[in-house]
């Protein structure tokens, strides 16, 4: 796996290509995930997990629903474009759309977990769940601010 910058802008994409192999031969972790309809499964169940949270439930408590609607849809987007999907992401990078809400490492960890257990929910296999865990990973410097 490589993330290269094809495709999204200014924003990292996963690739399963090797150095020296043909892109059109290659297939995306978004149609080994499943595609659209599974990746917007786990965004919505994740998300729902998330809000739940006691702790990290604090994160939406005086959002309005359709501006948790829209956020919904941008991490789609998000995800959907990383992992070598059809869609555009036009949402802002990670940092400045994190930025000022002292998300902790007890936050991150706390995200992670339900992370996991979203995945395992859907049965991700190993190899695409790695692949994503990892990219995920990536953006912790992004997203933790205190």
């Amino acid at each position: 796996m490589e993330l290269t910058m094809e495709g999204c802008g200014h924003y990292p994409r996963l690739t399963d290509r090797t150095p020296g192999e043909d892109a059109m031969t290659e297939t995306s972790l978004y149609d080994r995930l499943g595609g659209y309809d599974t990746i917007a499964a786990v965004a919505t169940a994740l998300l729902g997990r998330l809000h739940a949270d006691p702790v990290l439930g604090r994160f939406w408590q005086h959002r309005g629903s359709d501006g948790v609607a829209r956020e919904k849809q941008l991490l789609i987007d998000y995800l959907v474009n990383a992992s070598g999907g059809p869609l555009l992401y036009t949402g802002r990078d990670m940092s400045r759309s994190h930025t000022g809400m002292r998300i902790t490492d007890d936050d991150w960890d706390r995200f992670t977990a339900h992370l996991h257990s979203t995945l395992d929910q859907f049965a991700v296999a190993a190899a695409e769940r790695a692949q994503l865990l990892a990219f995920i990973d990536a953006l912790r410097t992004d997203l933790v601010d205190v």
